[in-house]
């Protein structure tokens, strides 16, 4: 059975998107949306999906270090629940603590410049969330 997932890493003026290849193993597509306009965002998240014929959607979700909630939680929750309606499918929220630090860390890696990294970061991030759930869901089928 193929499950296509796509993962979406939100910001206030970027949102990551990544889309796992059709068997559900792999990060392939990814994208970043720029716009600080929930609604825009949230529609163009709904064109990606059904491009990208997506079946599950999982999206970042703020945790302080110590596992509690962050002060923007309300806010994602509010934002998932806008993506649920748009596109007709459940948003899983997923822990995203530490994976903005590891896509810097990642693209510093790489070699580029610190301006370069606010382009590539939020597809980066996204990537992290896809990759770190479809490790998750492999181990838990």
């Amino acid at each position: 059975m193929t499950m296509r997932v796509m993962a979406i890493d939100y910001g206030d003026a970027r949102t990551g998107v990544a889309v796992s290849d059709a068997a559900g193993l792999l990060a392939g597509y990814t994208t970043v949306i720029r716009s600080r306009q929930a609604d825009w965002v949230a529609d163009e998240i709904a064109r990606i999906a059904a491009e990208r014929q997506a079946d599950e959607l999982v999206m970042g979700f703020p945790r302080n270090m110590d596992g509690t909630e962050g002060p923007r939680a309300e806010l994602y929750r509010e934002f998932a629940k806008s993506v649920e309606e748009k596109t007709g499918t459940p948003v899983r929220l997923w822990d995203e603590r530490r994976t903005t630090i590891e896509a810097h860390q990642i693209l510093h890696a790489s070699g580029k410049k610190m301006k370069a990294h606010k382009k590539n970061v939020d597809a980066v991030a996204a990537s992290l969330i896809l990759e770190g759930y479809l490790a998750w869901r492999a181990r838990n089928p």
